[in-house]
């Protein structure tokens, strides 16, 4: 944290005529806002000089504006906020990343020091305390008690949720069962299912019910409906007892085995690959090694989709504050000693990555406004966080998101055989979110850069759960726009000639996936007598702590 922020302090110190550069842009500014100060003192009418990002809520109560104080307050906070975000990202002398990461930190500081973050400088706790008589101010407490308690900042109420109860609901069988994953099959909703099954990789650091979240949100149920015969992954939550268990064991005793259970249950020669986040990295990873491990006409899936899924880690979004040399022998070091990574770590992290939306909101209006979490699934299984093996996990940020390796030809060796997405021929429907901060559109495009055969991209509103957890409703909420990919088209040229649709990109998919997967035939049940039900769904290891 302190190594890119002192960076640039002695960037600037060594570069002084842009510095005083700077300091003039800034006392001109500051002059601006001394004269708006004097007209706000005076009762005299005057725009604010400075006013908050379009997405920063934190200054939205009318108070911020009407009163002259608070205005004030507001102003000065936003005037050295943004002044210093500006000189950071200007830094002379240093790389574009240090930048970042210098002024990644400094955002956070300057977001805890926030005028909203404490009693006595935010007017809306004040008058709530007052309108009810310290009542907001004892349940903030006890708030604030709860989340001590449960060692953590909580987006909602853990009591209003079970798995298997109100979330993971719909009906099926765990029909495979290894150390590393259950493989669940869910029985069908119509009569005639299309032959060749439907397989989905999740991905190991969240579990897999943010597929199957209540009935309306289910991406599970959805395809159901659409006559899709359905299997998915439900990882392992390791402990330190899997402290070596590698991205070999993951590729094989993972996505290959899961694929295998789902041939083997339905007969069919394929199946239908698709691979969320960290679990589209490993099926794009699988997709290179069974072009390699068998002959053309024998890869046993037929056509694969990502979601949100990065193979190029150049630009991995904001995540890579955290990726340099320093950090990841930090996080190796800690993992080494316990066997694994845990999962609150990793959920920390990405929620420092929108610190104020995912942290100080929840402070602000619970210890302050003493306001109850409102019941959210998604927060929910975002905070039902799961672990990560030392072996596996240590490789996994080495080789891919320091060094990149995955996009070099034959520089990653997995499971016996070198990796080239080159050698992927099989059709791609790769899905992306505009507005994801975990794996930017820009950089995910990137896969259609590298892998051969036909390619189709869409690029859905929202971020990196809302616009894969998408179903259609009517109105719609979001929009999306699609177009074929080409090997060496820029995303930028891509997307001046996509086409804009309003609702769900769900249908486009169906109407490019379903035609490819075989005739209808019987449905098939759960569970059967060559694979009976080793357990109901959502299984045994969603539920393991």
């Amino acid at each position: 944290m302190a190594a890119p922020i002192v960076h640039a302090q002695l960037a600037w110190l060594s570069h002084p005529q842009e510095l005083a550069e700077h300091l003039a842009r800034l006392s001109s500014d500051l002059w601006r806002l001394q004269t708006h100060t004097w007209k706000r003192a005076l009762g005299m009418p005057s725009e604010d000089p400075i006013r908050p990002n379009a997405d920063d809520a934190r200054f939205a109560d009318p108070v911020w504006t009407e009163s002259p104080s608070w205005d004030l307050t507001k102003e000065w906070y936003l005037a050295f906020t943004h002044h210093l975000q500006d000189m950071l990202y200007e830094t002379p002398g240093l790389s574009g990343k240090e930048r970042r990461r210098a002024a990644f930190w400094w955002r956070k500081w300057l977001n805890m020091v926030a005028p909203t973050n404490f009693l006595w400088t935010n007017p809306v706790a004040l008058r709530k305390a007052m309108e009810s008589n310290g009542e907001s101010l004892v349940k903030g407490f006890q708030n604030f008690l709860g989340d001590l308690r449960a060692g953590n900042v909580r987006m909602t109420s853990p009591e209003d949720f079970t798995v298997g109860e109100n979330l993971a609901t719909t009906p099926g069988a765990v029909v495979f069962r290894n150390r590393l994953l259950e493989v669940i099959h869910y029985a069908p909703t119509l009569p005639k299912v299309h032959a060749e099954p439907v397989v989905i990789v999740t991905p190991w650091i969240n579990k897999f019910y943010i597929l199957d979240l209540v009935p309306r949100k289910s991406m599970i149920r959805y395809l159901l409906d659409q006559g899709l015969d359905v299997f998915i992954t439900s990882w392992k939550n390791p402990d330190a007892s899997m402290r070596e268990v590698g991205f070999d064991d993951y590729l094989e005793d993972g996505v290959h085995a899961a694929v295998e259970a789902a041939r083997r249950f339905t007969g069919a020669r394929q199946v239908h690959a698709v691979g969320y986040c960290i679990g589209g990295t490993a099926l794009s990873m699988y997709m290179a090694w069974a072009n390699r491990r068998y002959k053309a006409d024998e890869v046993p899936v037929g056509d694969w989709t990502l979601f949100t899924t990065l193979v190029d880690f150049h630009k991995p979004g904001d995540i890579e504050v955290f990726v340099d040399e320093a950090s990841i022998r930090y996080i190796t070091r800690n993992m080494a000693r316990q066997g694994y990574l845990d999962g609150k770590e990793m959920a920390a992290s990405f929620r420092l990555l929108r610190s104020n939306s995912l942290i100080w909101h929840y402070v602000v209006n619970g210890w302050l406004y003493g306001e109850a979490p409102p019941p959210f699934d998604v927060l929910y299984w975002n905070m039902d966080t799961t672990r990560m093996p030392f072996r596996m996990h240590a490789w996994y940020l080495q080789e891919l998101y320091l060094h990149n390796r995955l996009v070099q030809a034959d520089a990653l060796k997995v499971a016996g055989e070198p990796l080239d997405l080159g050698r992927i021929v099989q059709p791609l429907y790769a899905v992306s979110a505009e507005d994801d901060h975990i794996a930017p559109w820009l950089q995910t495009y990137k896969v259609n850069h590298h892998v051969g055969g036909a390619k189709r991209f869409v690029l859905s509103s929202s971020g990196h759960i809302l616009g894969i957890v998408n179903p259609p409703v009517t109105p719609p909420k979001r929009k999306y726009w699609v177009a074929d990919a080409h090997r060496t088209e820029p995303a930028e040229a891509w997307q001046a000639r996509a086409e804009e649709h309003a609702g769900s990109w769900w249908e486009d998919w169906m109407a490019w996936l379903k035609p490819r997967c075989g005739e209808l035939v019987d449905a098939r049940p759960a569970a059967s007598k060559d694979m009976p039900a080793l357990a109901a769904a959502p299984g045994t290891y969603v539920l393991e702590r």
